[in-house]
């Protein structure tokens, strides 16, 4: 069954989805990892926020069906 999402609910699972890319890209480079700090504080922020706005702070199964479906990855296991 397709989910529906709203349009906060859609940029929550997106700003999740760049802040994992990006933490996955700075944390396996070498020469990024001691600044992870620097490199992600933003990506962190605009998640919390859109997090927030979608109503899904302390809600990570929601979340992560969202994810599921904005990467098209298939019906919910669950």
């Amino acid at each position: 069954m397709p989910i529906t999402l709203t349009t906060h609910e859609r940029a929550a699972a997106q700003a999740y989805i760049r802040l994992v890319e990006t933490a996955q890209a700075v944390l396996t480079d070498p020469g990024l990892a001691p600044m992870a700090g620097v490199y992600l504080s933003s990506p962190m922020a605009e998640a919390d926020e859109a997090l927030r706005r979608a109503g899904l702070t302390g809600n990570e199964a929601r979340l992560l069906r969202l994810v599921r479906a904005v990467r098209g990855g298939g019906p919910d296991p669950a």
